[in-house]
């Protein structure tokens, strides 16, 4: 392979060296140090500390100290609102900064991370508003001699765990709605991509969270992610990564009986009829196969055609996407970035030469790129897919797309549920009719119609099966960061219990 070039834009740039925060402190930890090597560039960009079980449990039991006697879960909702408004405002200013982290450090193109950005001051803002509106139930309806109270309060502490792929997004997706609910928090962040993260910390001071309430510890999931899922102090889990780290994280759980909220993987199919959009789909398609270099849960990685227009649909899907600019991550009219780690490229080609070995065809792509930076895939078709093949039921997490083939609407459905995953799915026709039949039969938490990956903090997101429990987004989120407590309320003397008198 080519040697690796630093593009001009890190010419004068020096490896960031940051620190772990526990209670409101930054530390170096009792570990050694983790160095991130750009996948877009193949140089040092990125040194954290190696966080041990100790270090996660000192954060745990900072975020438990904060709970139990510190000002957070008693401040009134307008109170956490303004603070989490601030930080949104906080966000927004040093988004450039935020982006570049996780730009560098996951591969991702800069215009991409700038957009994500955008998407989490939103979603702090949503949170923020929701913190006013978290409510509990009354009930009147009982007799003269009853009232019903239902409370929700905050949950307590919850062990957030974030993967490499949307390091800033999908943090956002989680802490600001734990906080809005009165939670205290453990965080860590993928330790290929913990910049942003780390940074996040930094404005969370300056918003005015206390300390203890959100602690940042940075290291691998069985040193510091085994801690925080099993530890008796934690109350609730939250995690995003794969399905199979999804059933450890549950089992981990289990052992205390906690909460657990999973956001897993995907294997998301965009089902296409004769009378489709086929110019918009086509555009779809490529965007839902390759943006973030394939390497998203919601991925439109499996395309499944109706037989009398998939070859001319496959063919026009190819010429779009030979136009796909592939390079280095920091070019703003870069469109698809590197692959986050070598040994995840070859995990990609091996998916690509098992689908060729059983009888798919490569219609475009299907290697590695020498670009003389650091690890690119070339976006890749295969027709001709089957549906037992592995490419076809199991996540490649990369940008390669399987074309299958139906004959009827029912064929279509059984095709697509013919999985494990049930994360999202689309739907292409101009009859609302089919778009419905399909939307209502597909078993997937979010399906589009005419449309993909498209999404909004007002819309709840998660899976059906191995795609995760829960939901995140949306005007419940707050909710699911607390639990429900009755006040059965006697109204005047009682008498005549049990015994006569």
């Amino acid at each position: 392979m080519t040697a690796h070039v630093k593009p001009k834009a890190l010419e004068n740039f020096k490896a960031r060296d940051f620190r772990m925060l526990i209670d409101g402190a930054w530390t170096q930890g009792a570990g050694s140090a983790i160095e991130r090597v750009a996948p877009g560039h193949g140089v040092v960009v990125s040194r954290y500390p190696a966080g041990t079980k100790a270090d996660a449990e000192r954060a745990i039991a900072a975020a438990r100290r904060a709970f139990d006697n510190g000002p957070w879960p008693n401040m009134t909702g307008a109170e956490r609102s303004n603070i989490l408004l601030k930080a949104a405002d906080l966000i927004a200013a040093r988004a450039d900064e935020l982006a570049f982290l996780d730009t560098i450090e996951s591969g991702k193109p800069i215009s991409q991370a700038k957009a994500e950005l955008g998407g989490a001051v939103d979603i702090w803002r949503y949170a923020a508003a929701l913190a006013r509106d978290l409510h509990g139930e009354s009930y009147n309806t009982l007799g003269d001699g009853t009232l019903g109270v239902v409370l929700r309060e905050a949950i307590g502490v919850v062990s957030i765990i974030t993967p490499w792929n949307f390091p800033f997004l999908i943090v956002s997706q989680k802490l600001p709605f734990a906080l809005a609910a009165g939670c205290t928090t453990v965080v860590k962040p993928s330790e290929m991509t913990s910049g942003s993260t780390l940074v996040l910390g930094e404005i969370l001071i300056e918003a005015g969270v206390p300390a203890g309430v959100v602690n940042i510890v940075t290291g691998t999931g069985p040193e510091v992610g085994s801690a925080m899922t099993t530890h008796p102090d934690v109350d609730m889990v939250s995690f995003t990564g794969s399905t199979g780290v999804g059933r450890l994280t549950m089992a981990n759980a289990a052992q205390t009986l906690k909460k657990v909220s999973l956001e897993l993987g995907g294997k998301n199919p965009q089902i296409v009829f004769p009378d489709a959009d086929l110019d918009a789909f086509v555009d779809a398609a490529v965007f839902g196969a390759y943006f973030n270099a394939g390497e998203c849960c919601n991925a439109g990685s499996r395309l499944i055609l109706h037989t009398s227009i998939a070859d001319d649909v496959t063919a026009r899907i190819a010429e779009l996407a030979k136009k796909v600019k592939v390079g280095d991550p920091l070019d703003p009219t870069t469109q698809v970035g590197a692959i986050i780690t070598p040994q995840h490229l070859d995990k990609i080609g091996a998916y690509v030469d098992s689908a060729s070995k059983a009888g798919a065809s490569v219609a475009l792509g299907g290697g590695a790129l020498d670009l003389g930076l650091g690890q690119f895939m070339a976006p890749t078709i295969l027709s001709g897919v089957k549906p037992d093949m592995a490419v076809a039921r199991e996540e490649v997490f990369g940008p390669v797309l399987s074309v299958l083939t139906f004959d009827t609407t029912e064929e279509a459905i059984r095709i697509a549920n013919a999985i494990d995953y049930g994360l999202s799915a689309g739907v292409w026709s101009r009859d609302f009719d089919t778009c419905l039949t399909i939307g209502r039969k597909v078993r997937a938490g979010t399906v589009w119609m005419n449309t993909f990956m498209d999404g909004a903090s007002e819309l709840p997101f998660g899976g059906y099966r191995q795609s995760g429990l829960g939901r995140e987004l949306g005007r419940h989120a707050v909710e699911d960061y607390t639990e429900t407590k009755t006040l059965n309320m006697h109204i005047g003397a009682r008498t005549g219990w049990w015994m006569p008198r």
